[in-house]
């Protein structure tokens, strides 16, 4: 064995051509999979990636990690993610820039804020503090903010945020330590099958046959499985933020912030600010094959696309007015036709798992979506009630390609 780029061990084919699971994919959902697999005693995991780990849509990932969902299952996916960064540098001895800084939502309409209160409501079932604050709370936790129009927010004390890399990392080297191999530079051809059950992997460094195939390949996920007969639907979407020269004022532990009437996020990054938008149209990144060779690239600068959220951004965070920006981030990220991820068993191939499509918030589920993908696979059924997320609630015809595009581009 050798090691790999990143201070993993790495292993070579031919010392794994049997395996109980196979993961295809080495980005954070992957390396999820792979850590709690081996948790729950499976030692004979081999996790496959194509470039290195991390460097598909993981690298450049905001790296927010925000508690509260839409529904109790997904919100403890999210709280277990939270909880799993929390103490996994200690536990691995790779570091995660996990700080727990919390989040703010502010209101700046009447109809917000109704819907915040109807959030606090809904979380304290839920198990996570959030607490509705003055505009004067606001202004105390994000100093550099404007406040006057602000009705309140929302503060969840226990959010965070972390390196999303990194995270990636040690979730990686966690699975190792328990006995889980890892080969980099190793790129899937084929998922095998035989009488409907997946069978093994072809790569182009040999066959390792397994019990159980986990595709955790994101925005490369889709190809693949349609080689196999798979239908997994999901399409890659350009996703932009900024981080700006240094400001006078900012900090690293300025909380996460959310401006949902601006479709704004932002947050502390060293002592200069991160500002992210979810926009009304986005762009699908338009490519007839996303490139087996993309790994930590991103796509070119799109300051027009980028104009309106700066603007707004600009509003929230007067200081913008006269900053300099030192990096604009377009990375595409898969996203899918209802925005929630794609999970579990496919419907047209036994033992072929599926974990992808997490439509930007990979960071925060990632932990516990792998914890809960892994107990799929351990007990042969849902160990909470995840249909919200399951693989079988679309139909083949969602994976069209021409209508994936169209509609992720209202997604985002």
């Amino acid at each position: 064995m050798s090691a790999g780029r990143h201070g993993q061990c790495t292993k070579h084919i031919m010392e794994c051509e049997q395996a109980k699971a196979v993961i295809i994919g080495g980005g954070i959902a992957g390396a999820s999979v792979a850590y709690h697999l081996t948790q729950l005693g499976w030692k004979d995991i081999v996790l496959l990636e194509q470039n290195q780990l991390a460097g598909g849509t993981t690298w450049h990932a905001a790296g927010l990690v925000g508690r509260l969902r839409t529904s109790n299952s997904l919100t403890k996916i999210n709280k277990f993610s939270a909880e799993l960064y929390a103490r996994l540098e200690k536990e691995t001895g790779q570091p995660t820039g996990w700080k727990q800084v919390g989040s703010l939502i502010v209101a700046k309409s009447k109809d917000r804020l109704i819907q915040l209160h109807r959030t606090a409501a809904m979380s304290e079932l839920f198990g996570v503090e959030v607490q509705i604050v003055s505009p004067a709370f606001v202004a105390e936790k994000w100093p550099l903010l404007r406040t006057d129009d602000i009705l309140g927010g929302a503060w969840l004390p226990h959010d965070g945020k972390v390196l999303p890399k990194e995270v990636a990392l040690a979730l990686a080297k966690g699975a190792q330590q328990r006995g889980a191999s890892i080969i980099e530079n190793c790129r899937v051809l084929e998922i095998e099958h035989t009488n409907g059950r997946a069978t093994g992997v072809l790569t182009n460094q040999g066959r390792i046959r397994a019990e159980f195939i986990v595709l955790t390949g994101g925005m490369w996920a889709r190809e693949l499985a349609l080689r196999c007969g798979v239908n997994i639907p999901l399409y890659p979407v350009e996703h932009h933020y900024v981080v700006t020269e240094p400001l006078p004022g900012a900090f690293d532990e300025l909380p996460v912030g959310r401006d949902p009437d601006l479709c704004l996020y932002f947050r502390g990054e060293g002592n200069a600010v991160m500002l992210g938008a979810f926009q009304n149209f986005s762009k699908p990144w338009m490519v007839d094959r996303v490139p087996d060779n993309f790994s930590f690239q991103l796509l070119e600068p799109d300051w027009e696309k980028f104009a309106e959220p700066l603007a707004n951004g600009k509003y929230r965070i007067p200081t913008l007015q006269q900053a300099n920006f030192a990096k604009f981030v377009n990375g595409p990220e898969s996203f899918t036709p209802d925005n929630s991820f794609l999970m579990g068993e496919a419907p047209e191939l036994r033992n072929l798992f599926v974990l992808a499509g997490f439509n930007s918030v990979g960071i925060a589920s990632a932990g516990g979506a792998g914890k809960y993908l892994a107990e799929w696979m351990l007990n042969g059924e849902q160990t909470m009630d995840l249909w919200s997320v399951d693989i079988r609630r679309f139909g083949p015809w969602v994976n069209n390609r021409t209508f994936l595009w169209q509609r992720v581009s209202e997604v985002l």
